[in-house]
């Protein structure tokens, strides 16, 4: 997985009972006489004029329509010329809604911190940590490069399961946290790699033990422990490579992982070299071998 920004199946569409909540009585674009933009708003009337749920209301139309700079022009009239309204309230948080559509992350991430900050008990609040989280989220690097954004999206995610552990939005939430640390272990496996080609054994150790420890929970984690037996082995180290293969073998005995380690300690004379069988029985013979060895 080259990178976490798996926006086909998680990108977040404000759901219509969040747009209801926050005030929008939006009347149909075909049933509206202005006509969306900017230039014609500037050129007819003075957004002063106009009132509060109109502005608040383009800006939905706008939103619905994908006209996203447009719609957070409307949404900042109304936190503009309405500043102590309960619109202005609602509009700031469509701000950063919009502002996350159009993948301005840094400013919405602006937004949503002063709608916090600013309205801690709002009914809207955990939408706004989630969003929040979201933009984060949406930033993580591929591991080819430096993962500090994979920690921050982690952060924040975490924060919202801590706030708010039982909405859909800590479920959500909790997903995210476990591919992003599924990405971050990616990234210890990569730099393990690279050390263990340079022949850098004990950084190598270091990156591989990291995913054991820390990210156990993790799809790389037989991997890491084939890993660590194979320089174990390439070190002249037998018996850490079979408490390790013991571990592997254990815990993932039909791995692909486990028996090419298998097959290593029996090249090095540290197990019986495997039968010549099928697949299947080869994997049989693994699990019935494994206790009696190690």
């Amino acid at each position: 997985m080259s990178a976490l920004r798996l926006n086909s199946c998680f990108r977040l569409a404000a759901p219509l009972g969040l747009v209801l909540a926050l005030g929008a009585c939006s009347t149909l674009n075909s049933l509206n006489p202005w006509n969306g933009t900017d230039e014609a708003l500037s050129a007819k009337e003075d957004p002063a004029k106009v009132p509060v749920e109109e502005l608040y209301n383009r800006g939905v139309d706008q939103l619905g329509a994908h006209n996203y700079a447009t719609a957070a022009t409307q949404f900042d009239h109304v936190e503009q010329y309405y500043p102590y309204s309960s619109w202005a309230v609602s509009a700031q948080l469509m701000q950063g809604y919009t502002e996350y559509l159009q993948t301005h992350y840094t400013d919405a991430i602006g937004t949503l911190d002063r709608f916090v900050q600013l309205h801690p008990a709002h009914r809207n609040v955990s939408y706004a940590y989630y969003l929040r989280s979201l933009c984060y989220y949406e930033q993580i690097a591929d591991i080819q490069r430096d993962q500090k954004g994979t920690a921050d999206a982690m952060a924040a995610l975490q924060e919202v399961v801590n706030r708010f552990p039982d909405s859909s939005y800590a479920r959500d939430a909790r997903l995210k946290i476990d591919l992003a640390r599924d990405h971050l272990a990616g990234k210890e496996m990569e730099v393990g790699r690279f050390y263990e080609k340079q022949h850098l054994y004990t950084a190598a150790i270091g990156r591989f033990q990291r995913v054991i420890d820390d990210f156990q929970t993790t799809n790389h984690v037989p991997e890491a422990l084939h890993r660590l037996t194979e320089i174990y082995l390439l070190l002249g180290l037998p018996e850490q490579a079979k408490k390790t293969a013991a571990v592997l073998g254990h815990n993932y005995p039909g791995s692909e992982w486990y028996e090419d380690s298998y097959a290593q300690l029996a090249d090095d004379g540290q197990a019986p070299a495997l039968p010549r069988q099928d697949v299947a029985d080869r994997k049989g013979f693994l699990s019935r071998t494994i206790g009696s060895i190690f």
